[in-house]
C-alpha cells in the first residue's frame, strides 16, 4: 500500500537563523590555485539589494590542464563583482573521441548554469543574463528556474525573503535535435560521500555483477575509508569556490543552503564522460522528495536536488542535451531511509568507515567536527534509523555515544517525529519513518528502556501507529526512474 504522507504545514514559528551554505569543500590541506586574471579589493560592505543583474560569464574546459573554469558577475549601481570557480579534474585528460569531447563540452555548459546557485544566492538578483554562445532553450530555461526556485527555497525561508521571486532564465535559442550517443561503455559510476546511502548503492550495484567506478568531490577521510573498504577504483574532483564569496558573506551577502547535490550530479556526469561510464547511479532515497514546511506558496525542502522531481527533470535534460547513451538515476529512489538503514546494518565492514554528520563536512575547517558531533538532526536520525537493526553497544561503538539514552536529546528526537515541531531542515527521513523507527526500537528489549525511546514510545503518534504504516515504510514504492538493466540491483535491497 502507498505510504500516507503527513501534510506539510505552515511553519510553527519564525524561520530558523541563517546557516552557512553547504557546498562541498576542497580537500583540506590541498587548496586549488587561485583563479588568475581577477583583481579585486576587499569588500567593506555589501548590499544585496544593490545587485540588479546576475550574469553567467564564460565557462572553459581545459582538458590538457585537467581544469574547468566558471565565471559569474554581480552587476548593479556601484556594484561589479566578478566571481570565478575552479574545478580540478584530478589529472590532464587526453585521447577522447570527438563525440565524447562534444558531449563533455555540453556537460560543462550545464555545470556552469547549475553551479551558479552558489553565487546567485548572495543577492537573489531580479534579472539573470547569459553570455552569447550559451545554448538556453525554453526547456532548459524552465528547468533552471525550477531548480533555483525550489533548491534555494530554504535559503529564502531562513533569511526571511518572503516575496523574493526567482526571475525567468532568458531563452537564447530554439531547441534543436536531441544529441546522439557519446560512445560510452556499459559501466556504472557511483558518487560517494562517506555516508551509508552511497555505500548501500555501490554494494547493490556490485551484487548484481557490475563493478562500479567510484567518484567523489573532495577526499574527505570518510570518503577515502569507504573507497578503501570497497576496493574499487576512485576518481576525485575538487571544487574550489571563489574565495571572494566568503568575503561577500562576511560583508553582508545573503547566505544559506544551496542545492549542492545538483552540482555534484553535474560533476559526476562530467566524470562519467571522461572516464567512460554510461550510468551515473545516485543514492537518493524516496524520503528526499518530502519537504519540511509550506512557506510563501512553495514547499521548503532541504533535499530538493535529491528528490524525484529534480531527478526526472535532470534525466530528461541529460538525454536530450548531453548524450543519448548517458543516464542518471537514483538506485535508492523506491526505498525509505529506514529500509536503507536496515540494509546498511548488514554491511558491517563499512560501519567504522562511514560518517553521516554534516558538521564533519563544513566548508570552514575551524567549524568542522572530526567525527560524529552527536548533537545535530543528522546524527540523531542516523542513530534512530539504525537502532532497530543494531544493538546499543554496536551503535555506541560506531558513533561514540548512545543518543537514544540521553534525556537532553529528547526535543531533537521529538522534532524528527514531527512532535511539537516541524521536520528539521536537514538530510533526514520523513516523520513517519522516525515514528516507525521509534516503535520498532521500543519492541526490542535492548532499546525499550533507553530514555528517549521510553518517553517517545508513549506518545500517541508512536503508540497508536497502525501496523500498515510500519509495513509501508519498509516496502518499496513504484515511483522511480531505474532503467531495466539495474532493476535487479534495486530489488536486491528488499
Amino acid at each position: 500500500m502507498p505510504l500516507p504522507r503527513t501534510p506539510l504545514r505552515s511553519p510553527s514559528g519564525p524561520p530558523p537563523p541563517p546557516s552557512p551554505g553547504n557546498a562541498p569543500p576542497s580537500s583540506p590541506g590541498n587548496p586549488l590555485p587561485a583563479p588568475s586574471g581577477v583583481t579585486r579589493s576587499r569588500a567593506q560592505g555589501f548590499d544585496p539589494d544593490s545587485v540588479r543583474r546576475f550574469r553567467f560569464l564564460d565557462h572553459l574546459l581545459d582538458l590538457g590542464a585537467g581544469r574547468i573554469d566558471l565565471g559569474y558577475r554581480l552587476e548593479g549601481p556601484g556594484v561589479e563583482e566578478e566571481l570565478r570557480e575552479v574545478v580540478d579534474l584530478g589529472a590532464p585528460v587526453a585521447r577522447l573521441e570527438p563525440a565524447r569531447i562534444a558531449a563533455l563540452e555540453r556537460a560543462v555548459e550545464l555545470l556552469h548554469l547549475v553551479a551558479g546557485v552558489s553565487y546567485y544566492k548572495t543577492c537573489f538578483a531580479a534579472e539573470v543574463a547569459v553570455e552569447k554562445g550559451t545554448r538556453l532553450d525554453a526547456e532548459l530555461a524552465a528547468f533552471l528556474r525550477r531548480l533555483y526556485d525550489l533548491g534555494l527555497a530554504e535559503c529564502r525561508y531562513v533569511n526571511g525573503l518572503e516575496g523574493r521571486r526567482i526571475p525567468d532564465f532568458p531563452v537564447t535559442g530554439q531547441g534543436g535535435a536531441a544529441c546522439g550517443p557519446a560512445g560510452l561503455p556499459d559501466r556504472p559510476l557511483v558518487p560517494i560521500g562517506g555516508g551509508k546511502d552511497s555505500i548501500v548503492t555501490l554494494e547493490a550495484v556490485r551484487s548484481c555483477g557490475r563493478s562500479p567506478l567510484l567518484f567523489s568531490v573532495g577526499d574527505h577521510p570518510a570518503v577515502l575509508r569507504t573507497a578503501a573498504v570497497a576496493g574499487l577504483p576512485h576518481v576525485v574532483f575538487r571544487r574550489r569556490l571563489d574565495p571572494r564569496l566568503l568575503e561577500l558573506n562576511r560583508a553582508g551577502a545573503i547566505n544559506g543552503h544551496v542545492p549542492v547535490t545538483a552540482v555534484v550530479t553535474c560533476l559526476a556526469l562530467i566524470a562519467a564522460l571522461i572516464h567512460g561510464a554510461s550510468a551515473v547511479v545516485m543514492a537518493d532515497e524516496r524520503s528526499a522528495s518530502v519537504g519540511s514546511v509550506e512557506w510563501d506558496g512553495i514547499e521548503v525542502n532541504h533535499q530538493y536536488s535529491k528528490g524525484w522531481d529534480f531527478e526526472r527533470r535532470l534525466g530528461a535534460v541529460v538525454r536530450r542535451r548531453i548524450a543519448s547513451d548517458l543516464s542518471c538515476f537514483s538506485l535508492l529512489r523506491p526505498w525509505s531511509e529506514l529500509a536503507i538503514a536496515r540494509r546498511f546494518a548488514s554491511l558491517s565492514q563499512y560501519h567504522h568507515a562511514f560518517l553521516s554528520c554534516n558538521h564533519a563536512y563544513r566548508e570552514d575547517p575551524s567549524r568542522r567536527s572530526a567525527g560524529w558531533c552527536c548533537d545535530c538532526p543528522k546524527c540523531r536520525f542516523v542513530a534512530l534509523a539504525l537502532a532497530p537493526f543494531l544493538d546499543p553497544d554496536r551503535l555506541v561503538e560506531i558513533m561514540g555515544r548512545n543518543l537514544l539514552d540521553d534525556p537532553s536529546q529528547l526535543p531533537g528526537f521529538a522534532a524528527l517525529l514531527g512532535i511539537d515541531a516541524d521536520k528539521p531542515l536537514e538530510c533526514v527521513g520523513e516523520v513517519e519513518e522516525g515514528r516507525v523507527a521509534m516503535r520498532l526500537a521500543a519492541r526490542s528489549a535492548a532499546w525499550r528502556g533507553a530514555a528517549v525511546v521510553r518517553v517517545l514510545n508513549e506518545h500517541p503518534l508512536v503508540r497508536e501507529l497502525p501496523d500498515a504504516i510500519v509495513e509501508a515504510v519498509l516496502a518499496p514504492a513504484a515511483e522511480h526512474g531505474i532503467p531495466e538493466p539495474y532493476r535487479g540491483c534495486a530489488d536486491a535491497l528488499g
